[in-house]
């Protein structure tokens, strides 16, 4: 049992359940810690300015660490890069001494080594443990006086016929553009960085020029200008590096803020309320659903949006009502809402328990059909969570295997949750009428996964009852036991149609070897065409799965399928969309014609 405190038009309510607080008639009752109990004693606003405080609090620390731990992924990639690039350099300067060049450059053989072992080391210790943000700092700063030593070092030994200013501006300039480019950085912490490398750099030119410039090197036909003395000429290229160094760094500055600004803006977008999203885990019919965190109890859940191009009056208002009718049921074999509203900018939203462990389809797509025992503990959690929806006159109309996830719960494997009630029908439509609760599919369509509807969802599917999700769920034990669908062709049409008019197959025979005859009787009844051949209730079928002579399925059992398969599971989620098998709404403007060409 759980109590949720939320506001439906309030983004930063959050979920309470018990224990941590019960909202009653006769005011809160607290039953947490005592620095809850003594902030419950605060004046409301006191509150709320206290909780306003923590959540800052709280959201500035995550930020902090989550831009900490991107500085060091950043600042390594950048080391790994610059390693590589002064390590061509450098093969190409060994080599040349190896063969015999004797140049006044090869002096920079020693500041070329130390160059790459230097970004090296700084790529070494950020794919490392964590590290403070103080010490990464430290280590960026002595790189960039590595390489700028280096670089110098180098331009000191270049011939002055080839200009090695030109080369120095060139070496330093694109480091740190390439700094600003690729490490999260401020445009002041980047502005700050060329002012002080500005410094050596117009230092370097003067006396690359004053000590090295020789006018005999220009023929007649040069610049006047070029003839001049060190002394005159010296401070004119100095300038000139000058307004160079000044362009350059302009393009740093603003490439940093620019960059800088962008991740603020995808950070603030990533927030609703209290939640931060930090990954896409599928994309539905329905929305968006994303992996988030709370700023208060630290704890994930799962987000799912109304995505832009999906707004229109049908489209809101199916997916409030999603909330409000899952929020209603409670069955631990059901998916928690926890929370729901709008962002600022309208996008509708609402969170739910997170969940670890893998949906149907990805399971019998990692491991094949699943033994009798699974799947009987597997129908016989999702029809108790039936039992309490049909209860209360609601039915799913959407029942398939990508909409039942096996969870761990606290520390107990196999638990099926039933997800996506964004097709969920009232069955007594007579006594909503002038509620919230308005039927949302339009006259004349019908609107499911074509694998797994009833016969009569096709036909009226106005008229549907709570059996139509019983032959669904006989279809999903289908599934799980012969890993193939009931029913497979080539087209939309040709699946409906059978559905319509074939008999099944029966299990056994689809895999060719005996089965628990008791199962497969059930699964073909709950199969059968004529909705009153189906077992009555899914408190009936319940019975009947339970009633069933088959081996058990055991925790331990769990515990070693998913032990042996996890990772395989991991990467099978990044590449597979959450809903798996497409929902789909069709048009039955035909539905007569169509029909009777199927009789004839």
């Amino acid at each position: 049992m759980r109590a949720v405190l939320t506001d439906a038009h309030n983004e930063n309510s959050c979920p309470l359940t018990l224990g941590e607080g019960v909202h009653s008639n006769d005011g809160p009752r607290v039953t947490g810690p005592p620095d809850t109990a003594a902030n419950s004693l605060l004046p409301s606003a006191e509150r709320r300015r206290a909780a306003s405080s923590d959540a800052g609090r709280s959201v500035d620390t995550e930020t902090r660490d989550e831009m900490r731990a991107l500085f060091q992924k950043r600042l390594g990639s950048f080391g790994l890069m610059f390693a590589g690039i002064f390590g061509i350099f450098f093969i190409w300067r060994l080599g040349s001494a190896l063969s015999g060049d004797d140049s006044p450059s090869q002096a920079f053989l020693p500041w070329q080594a130390l160059a790459v072992f230097t970004f090296f080391g700084l790529w070494w210790v950020c794919r490392g443990r964590q590290r403070s943000e103080v010490f990464l700092q430290v280590m960026e700063f002595g790189c960039l006086c590595v390489a700028g030593a280096s670089a110098t070092m180098m331009c000191l030994r270049v011939s002055y016929a080839a200009r090695p200013d030109v080369i120095l501006l060139l070496c330093l300039t694109y480091v740190l553009i390439a700094r600003a480019i690729m490490v999260p950085s401020s445009g002041r912490r980047t502005f700050g960085y060329g002012l002080f490398f500005a410094v050596p750099f117009l230092i370097s030119v003067y006396f690359i020029h004053r000590l090295n410039h020789d006018p005999s090197i220009y023929t007649a036909v040069a610049d006047s200008r070029l003839r001049l003395a060190a002394a005159t000429l010296a401070p004119r290229w100095t300038v000139i590096g000058g307004l160079w160094w000044l362009a350059a760094l302009i393009i740093q500055t603003a490439t940093s803020n620019v960059i800088y600004g962008l991740r603020k803006e995808v950070r603030d977008a990533r927030r609703l309320g209290q939640y931060t999203l930090t990954e896409k885990l599928g994309q539905g019919g329905m929305g968006a659903v994303y992996r988030a965190r709370h700023a208060l109890l630290r704890r994930p859940c799962a987000i799912k949006l109304l995505p832009p191009d999906k707004f229109g009056p049908e489209s809101v208002a199916r997916f409030e009502r999603e909330v409000q009718l899952t929020a209603e049921l409670t069955h631990p074999n059901t998916i928690r809402v926890f929370d729901y509203g709008r962002t600022p900018d309208g996008v509708f939203y609402y969170v739910m328990e997170h969940l670890e462990g893998a949906a149907l389809d990805s399971i019998v797509a990692e491991a094949g059909p699943l033994p009798a025992g699974r799947v009987i503990h597997v129908l016989d959690q999702v029809a108790g969570a039936l039992i309490e929806a049909h209860g209360i006159g609601l039915i799913h109309r959407d029942i398939k295997p990508a909409n039942i996830f096996l969870s761990w719960q606290g520390g107990v494997p196999d638990v099926a949750k039933v997800l996506d009630f964004g097709l969920v029908k009232q069955l007594n439509q007579a006594e909503l009428e002038g509620t919230q609760h308005q039927p949302l599919t339009r006259d004349n369509s019908v609107t499911g996964t074509p694998q797994y509807m009833a016969p009569e969802a096709i036909t009226s599917p106005d008229g549907v009852d709570a059996r139509a999700d019983l032959y669904a769920l006989g279809a999903v034990g289908y599934y799980l036991l012969t890993g193939e669908h009931v029913f497979s062709g080539h087209s939309l049409i040709e699946i409906l149609s059978q559905h319509l008019h074939t008999a099944p197959v029966p299990p056994s025979e689809r895999l060719g070897r005996p089965m628990p005859e008791d199962l497969e009787q059930l699964i073909l009844a709950c199969l059968r065409k004529p909705p009153d051949d189906r077992p009555a209730s899914a408190r009936d079928l319940q019975r009947a799965l339970r009633a069933c002579d088959v081996p058990s399925w055991a925790e331990d059992d769990a515990r070693d399928w998913f032990d042996t398969h996890a990772e395989s599971l991991r990467a099978r989620r990044s590449r597979v969309s959450l809903d798996g098998s497409q929902t789909v709404a069709v048009d039955l403007d035909d539905r007569g014609s169509f029909l009777s060409k199927r009789r004839a």
